[in-house]
């Protein structure tokens, strides 16, 4: 299937929603769905892989006490996850072309995907991936018969998008998330920017912390959006583990999901929820490479105990109140390793703002020496 096939595949399954919810509430069923086909299809070729010796089906393994035991252990261990033969999406999607009723079976199939890894190290991973895909929703329909008709309409699509998980050099989920991401994240007044960094803009910056480098030991993002800037640096070299926080839920899921999607194992990436100037997660470490889009000219508390913060300390400012565009370059640089890089998105105020935003520059610039370029972007 062709980047172009896809996208028109992807804007019939959205015409389908259109009419019943917003932009990004549709958007979110729709990948939520898409990750589920390909854990599935991942699923499915994990376990023909380990069975072939066997000569056995799925099914007859499962029915196996010891041999379904040891195969769910085996799925977990290697991808941190596993899903029983009836709920495949392979399965719901042909009951969903025979007009059965499938809506709390999917329900169910997609509780059990994030059930199966409680106990094990990638649960955090999993935990309410899905909570964003609202089966219960009214603006699915009022009835749980037109629920089930209109779920029913976006599966058989998904269902027709292959995802070519044998061919290692394409990358149609990619290509389908970033095209859902960066169409359909403008619903309910929000920016493209929150849940993604334009291909253009993140590449940029990729090349720029992997400079002369062919492998990271890590890269991190403290405000990570999906996830699409991490996933970027990882085109232009091996990194070893990735590391981001997130403040809002669903694009935090967004970006596990991303995550999983490209490939990275559940023990490669760490990424957590919660504010990262009031609350950051990961302050005892230091990273190769740090890379960010932060939201423009944020809010933040910028409260004096903060000057007692080592992050902020060694400055003696704070970014204003209404202006966090610096707290997140200080942030930043602190976690930075003594032989990484790191490269920001930023409005061009922070050049010439003075006050507290002037001592901080003053600081950077001056008494460290720490900035190298200046990139200033064209609009759009």
């Amino acid at each position: 299937m062709t980047k172009q096939k896809l996208e028109r595949k992807l804007w019939d399954i959205a015409d389908t929603l259109r009419g019943n919810m917003g932009a990004d509430e549709f958007r979110d069923y729709i990948l939520g769905f898409i990750f589920y086909k390909f854990l599935s299809e991942k699923i499915e070729k994990f376990v023909s892989d380990e069975l072939k010796s066997d000569k056995l089906s799925f099914e007859e393994a499962m029915k196996d006490k010891d041999l379904s035991h040891d195969l769910k252990e085996e799925c977990i261990e290697d991808m941190g996850f596993f899903i029983e033969p009836s709920n495949l999406f392979s399965r719901i999607s042909e009951r969903a072309k025979n007009r059965e009723f499938i809506i709390e079976d999917l329900g169910r199939a997609l509780k059990s995907v994030e059930e199966a890894t409680i106990g094990h190290k990638s649960e955090q991973d999993f935990a309410g991936l899905f909570e964003d895909v609202d089966l219960t929703s009214t603006k699915l329909g009022r009835t749980v018969e037109q629920k089930n008709k209109l779920i029913s309409e976006v599966i058989k699509h998904i269902a027709e998008v292959d995802f070519r998980l044998e061919d290692t050099e394409a990358d149609v989920l990619g290509d389908a998330y970033e095209y859902l991401i960066s169409q359909f994240a403008s619903g309910a007044g929000k920016k493209a920017g929150e849940f993604y960094t334009p291909q253009q803009v993140s590449k940029i910056l990729a090349k720029i912390v992997t400079t002369g480098k062919t492998r990271l030991k890590s890269a991190y993002d403290p405000t990570c959006g999906s996830g699409s800037l991490l996933l970027r640096v990882s085109k232009e070299c091996k990194v070893s583990d990735f590391y981001g926080q997130e403040l809002n839920t669903t694009t935090f899921n967004l970006a596990r999901m991303n995550m999983i999607l490209h490939s990275v194992k559940y023990n490669d990436f760490h990424i957590t929820q919660g504010d990262t100037l009031e609350e950051p997660h990961d302050l005892d470490k230091r990273f190769e490479a740090v890379v960010a889009n932060p939201p423009f000219s944020a809010h933040w508390a910028a409260n004096q105990t903060f000057l007692s913060d080592e992050r902020f300390s060694p400055y003696g400012k704070l970014a204003p109140k209404t202006k966090a565009d610096f707290a997140f370059v200080q942030h930043m640089l602190y976690q930075l390793d003594e032989n990484g890089t790191m490269a920001i998105v930023l409005p061009h105020g922070v050049l010439f703002r003075g006050a507290a935003e002037g001592e901080i520059r003053k600081y950077i610039i001056k008494e460290k020496n720490w900035l190298d370029a200046v990139i200033g972007l064209p609009a759009n």
